[in-house]
């Protein structure tokens, strides 16, 4: 299957009341874990790669495992870029054939932000390229980003950003954060609710490695069509290869604990479609 926009994959969510799981893939066995979980839940799902990761390989170089991949599986995938840092970022990513991108001009101030956004969807738009954007600060560290102060998103002007910029959907801050948490996340579902009366587009909820299931499944019924999932990726991954190596100290072949890795993600990410409910939706 061709890789899809997930712009009519978000708005089916919104309209079905269940929420896309988005996944940062490091690498191709993270990458074919996630193709994997969402053939046998029969998932929609996104594809994605922030700007370090576009320093640790191009983004042809993932744009290509993505397309490759995509012909093997029966089921709905788009490619984006996380969290893209300039016009360039997101210009590069549009030419290599990425079916989505966001740009985070969250750091910058309220009109700085509407004229970079509106700069990348002027700039997606004649290709129908669709343009996730982020309104408020989510906490924790993204990339070589470190929010310590985070600010949630205002109703007011979640509904000014949107209609000021022309993006496809709204990264929301509601009291998540990126990595893992050191307490328990408080979330503003009351804020979330507010939010999604007031703005028509998709809503995307950030920094979900470790919410638990509840927190989640709350969000999706105020309103979130997408989840972000990132570290908790990576760490399922990690520790399957180290006990790996562990068990066997003298191994030195990559695809064996490659194998190992993919498959603890692969059941974290299956786990994590069900709780977003798109299980099953890639044949709706």
């Amino acid at each position: 299957m061709a890789l899809a926009s997930t712009n009519e994959m978000l708005k089916k969510a919104q309209i079905d009341g269940y929420a896309v799981g988005a996944f940062n893939t490091e690498n191709m066995e993270i990458m074919q874990a996630v193709f994997e979980a969402a053939q046998e839940t029969q998932s929609p799902f996104i594809l994605q790669t922030t700007p370090s990761m576009l320093k640790y390989a191009t983004p042809e170089t993932f744009y290509g495992l993505a397309r490759g991949l995509s012909l093997t599986y029966d089921v709905p995938v788009a490619l984006h870029l996380d969290h893209g840092d300039s016009f360039a970022t997101a210009e590069r990513c549009l030419r290599a054939g990425y079916t989505s991108v966001m740009i985070d001009g969250s750091k910058l101030s309220f009109e700085e932000n509407i004229a970079l956004t509106k700069s990348v969807v002027e700039l997606c738009t004649p290709s129908g390229i669709p343009v996730e954007a982020e309104l408020g600060k989510v906490g924790g560290k993204e990339d070589e980003t470190q929010v310590d102060d985070p600010g949630y998103t205002d109703p007011a002007e979640a509904v000014e950003f949107c209609a000021r910029t022309g993006i496809s959907s709204l990264a929301v801050a509601i009291g998540t954060a990126h990595g893992f948490y050191k307490g328990k996340p408080q979330l503003d579902l009351v804020r979330l609710a507010i939010i999604r009366e007031k703005v028509s587009i998709p809503l995307v909820l950030h920094g979900a490695s470790g919410l638990t299931d509840e927190d989640i499944q709350n969000s999706v019924q105020r309103g979130i069509c997408k989840v972000n999932f990132a570290t908790e990726l990576r760490n399922a991954y990690t520790i399957a290869v180290k006990e790996t190596l562990e068990n066997d100290p003298g191994l030195y072949d990559p695809k064996v604990f490659g194998k190992a890795g993919r498959a603890a993600v692969k059941q974290l990410v299956m786990q994590r479609m069900i709780v977003c409910g798109s299980a099953g939706k890639a044949r709706a």
